[in-house]
C-alpha cells in the first residue's frame, strides 16, 4: 500500500466533531432573550458550520437594523462557553481514522474558522485531536477560510508541501479554500449538509460517506 498524500488537513465542526447541540444551544438562548423561537433541525444542520453568524441570522430571518450583531455575537459566545462541550461528539469513526492515519506515518492537522480562545477550550474534552501536529484557527492569521492562507499555513508548519496535503471539510467555502490553496478537497458528506446546499456543485475532489473513506482516497 503506497501513500498518495502525505498530509491531511481537518474543519472541525462538521467534520471532527459534531458540536451543533451546544452551538444551537447557545444561539437559541439569544434567541430566546429577544423572545424569538429556537431554530429548527433544519436551520442548524445548514448553520452550524457558519458558527454564530449563520445561527443567528437564521434565528433572526435578518439581524434587525436597530440590534448590534457584534453584541449578539459576544452574548452567543458567552452562552457558548458555558455550556461548551455538553451534548459536543466525536463523529463515529474519527478516533479510528486518526489512529490508522498515524499508522501509516500520514500527518494530520486541524484547520478551522473556530476561534483559538473556543478550540483551545473543547480539544481536551476529546484527547484524540490534542494529537494534532498542528492546528490553525480562524484568528490564527489575518484572514480566515475561504482564503487559502490559512491553509497554506498549516502546511508549512507541517513542512509538507501544500500539494501533497487534502483537506477535509463540511461546506463550501471549505472545498474553495482548498482549491484556492491548490490542495485536494473532500467534502465531509456527515457533516452539516443541509437540504438547500449542493457540495456536487463545489468542485470539490470528492464527496465522503464516512470517515473510513478517507483510507481508501488517500491509499492505494
Amino acid at each position: 500500500m503506497t501513500t498518495k498524500k502525505k498530509a491531511i488537513l481537518f474543519d472541525l465542526d462538521g467534520t471532527l466533531l459534531d458540536t451543533a447541540p451546544d452551538m444551537a444551544d447557545a444561539a437559541n438562548r439569544v434567541l430566546a432573550d429577544y423572545n424569538l423561537p429556537p431554530l429548527t433541525e433544519q436551520q442548524i444542520q445548514a448553520n452550524t458550520s457558519m458558527g454564530a453568524k449563520g445561527l443567528l441570522t437564521a434565528g433572526f430571518g435578518t439581524i434587525p437594523e436597530h440590534l448590534d450583531f457584534m453584541a449578539l455575537r459576544a452574548a452567543f459566545l458567552r452562552y457558548y462557553q458555558e455550556k461548551i462541550c455538553v451534548n459536543t461528539s466525536l463523529y463515529h469513526g474519527v478516533a479510528a481514522l486518526l489512529e490508522q492515519l498515524e499508522a501509516r506515518d500520514i500527518a494530520w492537522g486541524i484547520m478551522t474558522n473556530k476561534p483559538g480562545f473556543l478550540t483551545d477550550m473543547l480539544l481536551p474534552f476529546f484527547p484524540p485531536l490534542l494529537r494534532a501536529q498542528t492546528i490553525v484557527c480562524g484568528d490564527t492569521l489575518a484572514v480566515a477560510k475561504p482564503h487559502p492562507e490559512p491553509l497554506l499555513h498549516a502546511s508549512k508548519l507541517l513542512g509538507i508541501d501544500h500539494r501533497n496535503c487534502i483537506y477535509i471539510g463540511d461546506i463550501e467555502k471549505d472545498m474553495i479554500a482548498a482549491k484556492a490553496a491548490n490542495m485536494t478537497g473532500y467534502v465531509a458528506g456527515w457533516g452539516y449538509i443541509g437540504d438547500e446546499h449542493t457540495p456536487s456543485d463545489w468542485h470539490a475532489h470528492g464527496i465522503l460517506n464516512h470517515p473510513s473513506d478517507i483510507i481508501t482516497v488517500i491509499c492505494d
